[in-house]
């Protein structure tokens, strides 16, 4: 399995790769940078096909994490860690906590919080084995828990995005589809439905799906017809590289604007996406909420503060959005440029 001339190695600056045969771990840990801080980033837990596949998650979730806290203006680098198994059958305490031994013999390179397929209660026990843990503060706005932040940081760049794109002052009558209706996508619908909006939405799992019929009365549709159902907003919550070539030609939406992490399968399309017409919130930057939100936990300055920087998501996103027009440039591209001139 090559890493150095890997497609997505972006000068990483270490890939580890833990595994114990005892627990069954197989896990890989890859740190982007550290230029503005020691790197923080989710634990994925999921069932990739192959070890390939999980190396080229790992390392796109990493870099992606460095950027992300470098738009948000936070003092922090960019890690991640993915668990190859699934967390429905595979994930055990001995598990938990080998991990923990492992990511504590970084010395502080790399800090762990939860992702999918992880919970505050997991983050607790890799706790037991290192003190290099975040996002499980009891005191917190959410227990610890920063997918509600995440989401609410996603829905202030969807009125953003709708205000810039549809010159609408609100939400009312807008159609967002959510692929993926999960911690963040769940938390997303009912902001959305609060705030007027029609719901479409989409899930693997038949009990997320059932929540939200019975939580805020949303329209299902199959995983395959998500792309092409006519919304304004097309909410991606689920897994990364689900837009791509074949698909966009199915996309209805003008305005693309979710929770996953590397929505895009390759930075190409976001040219593509500008081509149609479609404005699209970065990754990176609309979904900050959650990293924020773990930031906030550590330095103690409470909630009120940790809801204007979630609120500062929207002011950003807008300003990408102008520069792009001005500058005839992808949004990516441009929030690329912002994060890469605060990384040095």
């Amino acid at each position: 399995m090559s890493v150095f001339s890997h497609l997505e190695f972006n000068s990483h600056e270490q890939v580890i790769f833990a595994q114990d045969d005892e627990s069954g771990l197989k896990a890989i840990i890859a740190i982007h940078n550290t230029n503005l801080g020691p790197s923080l980033g989710g634990c994925r837990m999921w069932p990739y096909k192959s070890d390939e596949e999980a190396l080229t998650d790992v390392l796109r979730l990493s870099r992606s994490m460095t950027y992300k806290a470098a738009v948000a203006g936070l003092p922090q680098g960019g890690g991640k860690c993915v668990i190859i198994g699934d967390h429905r059958k595979d994930k055990s305490d001995k598990l938990l906590k080998k991990l923990g031994e492992f990511i504590e013999g970084l010395s502080g390179a790399y800090i762990v919080a939860e992702d999918s397929g992880t919970t505050v209660a997991d983050m607790k026990k890799i706790g037991e084995c290192t003190q290099y843990i975040s996002g499980v503060s009891n005191d917190s706005a959410h227990g610890g828990d920063p997918s509600p932040s995440t989401a609410y940081g996603v829905f202030v760049g969807i009125k953003s995005a709708v205000k810039y794109q549809l010159k609408l002052n609100d939400l009312t009558g807008v159609n967002v589809a959510i692929q993926g209706v999960g911690n963040v996508g769940f938390h997303l619908g009912k902001l959305l439905k609060e705030a007027g909006a029609n719901l479409i939405v989409t899930d693997i799992y038949e009990e997320n799906v059932n929540r939200a019929i019975s939580e805020f009365g949303a329209e299902v549709v199959s995983p395959e017809d998500i792309y092409a159902v006519d919304v304004d907003v097309f909410a991606p919550c689920a897994m990364g590289g689900i837009i791509n070539e074949a698909n966009l030609s199915e996309l209805k939406a003008t305005i693309i604007a979710g929770g996953a992490n590397n929505q895009l399968i390759r930075p190409e399309v976001s040219e593509a996406l500008t081509s149609k017409g479609i404005l699209y919130a970065p990754d990176y930057v609309i979904n900050a909420g959650g990293i924020i939100d773990i930031a906030y936990q550590k330095n103690g300055k409470g909630v009120n503060a940790m809801k204007v920087h979630l609120d500062s998501i929207g002011k950003t996103l807008t300003s990408i959005f102008e520069r792009s027009e001005i500058e005839g440039l992808p949004t990516e591209t441009v929030a690329n440029h912002i994060a890469e001139e605060r990384i040095g």
